[in-house]
């Protein structure tokens, strides 16, 4: 259990001070038991899912698709 939190620990600071875009969202890996891994915006939001926050992750929030108006 330490090594896991350590490795998350590692990764969370090199997300953060990695040269990565401006424009990225660092977001958490949200793992729950008996279902499949997610990235969240934040540790709220995995915590609404009911998971708990392994590791950052690039977040890319959903895009709304526009329906187009028949004329």
């Amino acid at each position: 259990m330490r090594k896991i939190v350590i490795v998350a620990g590692l990764l969370a600071g090199a997300a953060l001070f990695s040269d990565s875009p401006a424009e990225a969202n660092v977001g958490c890996q949200c793992v729950k038991f008996n279902a499949p891994s997610i990235c969240t915006a934040d540790i709220p939001a995995c915590n609404q899912y009911g998971g708990a926050c392994l590791a950052p992750c690039d977040y890319k929030p959903p895009v709304k698709k526009h329906k187009k108006k028949k004329t």
